[in-house]
């Protein structure tokens, strides 16, 4: 429990949104949930509960659930936003006007922003300069946060002092909050790994061995680490929460949004089928297109992102993934050494 209570806004009101509101009240904040729909705002004040995401998890009587962005964020201190990549930047420009100078902003979304292949921590400092800006990213499905199975998260940015203030403001028995100045890196694991965890997802529907899904986590965690490197990230990072911590629950569970719309697929489902069982956003299948056209412009070896954006956007039969893993070029087992990257 935090000795400083703090006003804490919550834009976005899907799963991992209302889990992050769940945490922050219960230790004892007063938060405010943001949805567009009044209609929402109103059911989840009066049922506590968010029935359309979280069916089930009782919200703490601190969250109060609201359609006004004025509302959400007037006497905020900290914001935390978890809005779909798509409508990120929208969102921001409309609230700009009631974020103060200096209030400390998290990114919750695990994705990448098409126009200019943007992070949204980038997106922030775009839209709102005159605030502080971190990431949190880790292997967190919501469902699991709400019904507190204990996990850990990782809260990134150069900021220290809001690293620390976030750490205290969520950490409880059952949420441990690690910290990392390595905001790219973190922000990178976070949407890398929503990509395989689409290919995962394809791969038990076709029913492989443990041994060929260890191989291809494996691999994509050196995928994820070598295009983060070209982009400027620690590759150290990856062997962290918001990296393999993050690829393993996603690859691994039917919890995870990327894995269910990959099960879909590989069962023969178009990809408009897929979507529409899910439901909710899949961050995955936009960030396949942007990394498979990321790589190819900066020349990095990815052939598992390469022959998932083939399989989904072309049609490609599935066993194309399989086939570029096993007959692509021979790589190290292991491409970074620690003494290059002990400065």
């Amino acid at each position: 429990m935090t000795q400083n209570k703090h006003n804490a806004a919550i834009l976005g009101g899907g799963s991992f949104g209302t889990a992050m509101a769940s945490i922050l009240a219960a230790n004892g904040h007063s938060v405010n949930l943001w949805v567009r729909d009044p209609e929402t705002a109103a059911a989840i004040n009066i049922d506590r509960e968010n029935s359309r995401y979280l069916p089930g998890a009782e919200l703490p009587e601190g969250v109060t659930a609201t359609d006004s962005l004025e509302e959400a964020l007037t006497h905020a201190s900290m914001v935390f936003v978890a809005i779909p990549s798509k409508a990120f930047a929208e969102v921001l420009e409309q609230a700009r006007q009631w974020v103060p100078d200096d209030t400390l902003v998290i990114s919750c979304t695990k994705g990448i922003y098409a126009e200019g292949f943007l992070l949204m921590s980038e997106l922030l400092h775009q839209y709102w300069p005159h605030t502080r800006i971190g990431v949190l990213s880790g292997p967190n499905l919501a469902k699991e946060v709400v019904e507190q199975k204990f996990t850990g998260t990782v809260i990134a940015s150069p900021d220290e002092q809001l690293r620390q203030t976030v750490q205290d403001a969520l950490s409880c028995d059952y949420f441990r909050v690690y910290d990392n100045p390595d905001i790219y890196g973190v922000e990178l694991g976070g949407a890398l790994k929503n990509i395989y965890a689409v290919a995962s997802g394809m791969a038990a529907a076709i029913g492989v061995g443990e041994n060929s899904r260890s191989f291809l986590i494996t691999r994509a965690l050196a995928e994820m680490s070598r295009f983060a490197v070209e982009l400027g990230a620690n590759p150290m990072t990856f062997l962290g929460l918001s990296g393999v911590g993050d690829l393993i629950a996603t690859c691994t569970s039917s919890l995870s949004r990327n894995y269910q719309v990959g099960f879909q697929l590989g069962e023969g489902k178009s990809l408009e089928e897929a979507i529409a069982h899910l439901g909710q956003t899949a961050e995955g299948i936009n960030t396949i297109k942007l990394v498979a056209d990321k790589a190819a412009e900066l020349d990095v070896y990815m052939p598992l992102a390469t022959a998932l954006y083939k399989v989904v956007y072309h049609g490609k039969p599935l066993e194309l993934v399989i086939q570029n893993l096993m007959s692509g070029e021979y790589k190290h087992d292991v491409e970074f050494q620690l003494g290059a990257f002990s400065s």
